[in-house]
């Protein structure tokens, strides 16, 4: 009896506790991941509606720094909270072909999408303001553009960042995340 204990000890200790499910692509699909048909007009307008902020997450099968992001930064309780109530997330893969449509009616597979971007890095993360001018592609439009993995405390600076429009007022990101830095010792 004691050495079944040791056992299911050992391997509860060996299997991370936060793993996130992949999906058939090899994406990580955390629950508050959304599955749309990639027009990005209508998953912004679909944001609006819910009062929340439309994320773009690039994302590729096998990235480490995708691994790193889903078990350890988008898990943490305060950051997978801010997530839920005020971003709507749309998984795109680097190297998909699901079709997606830009907010200037361009309709591109994800890979494609992808160069068009210029995305080269994943995870990126691309955050959209609420109105989106017509005619202007997603990374014109884009509020604040994330190129890879970062820890929880950027990341959550980040998207209270985003959720307060510190753009809007010119707030500097970097300062925005020093003095939360500084007030958080």
């Amino acid at each position: 009896m004691l050495r079944r204990l040791f056992l299911l000890a050992a391997l509860a200790l060996s299997t991370p506790a936060l793993a996130v499910e992949l999906g058939d692509d090899g994406l990580h699909k955390p629950a508050w991941l959304r599955e749309t048909f990639k027009d990005l007009r209508d998953d912004l307008a679909e944001a609006n509606a819910e009062g929340k902020r439309l994320m773009l997450v690039y994302e590729q099968r096998g990235c480490i720094y995708c691994t790193e992001m889903h078990e350890k930064v988008f898990t943490d309780p305060a950051i997978e909270k801010l997530i839920r109530d005020h971003y709507f997330v749309v998984q795109l893969n680097l190297f998909g072909d699901v079709e997606v449509t830009d907010f200037d009616g361009t309709v591109l597979s994800e890979k494609d999408m992808a160069l068009r971007w210029g995305v080269m890095f994943t995870p990126t993360l691309i955050f959209l303001p609420e109105n989106v001018p017509e005619g202007v592609p997603a990374p014109d439009a884009a509020v604040a553009m994330m190129p890879g993995a970062i820890g929880k405390g950027m990341f959550q600076s980040l998207l209270i960042w985003v959720r307060d429009r510190g753009y809007d007022s010119g707030e500097n990101f970097q300062r925005f995340v020093a003095e939360r830095m500084t007030e958080n010792q």
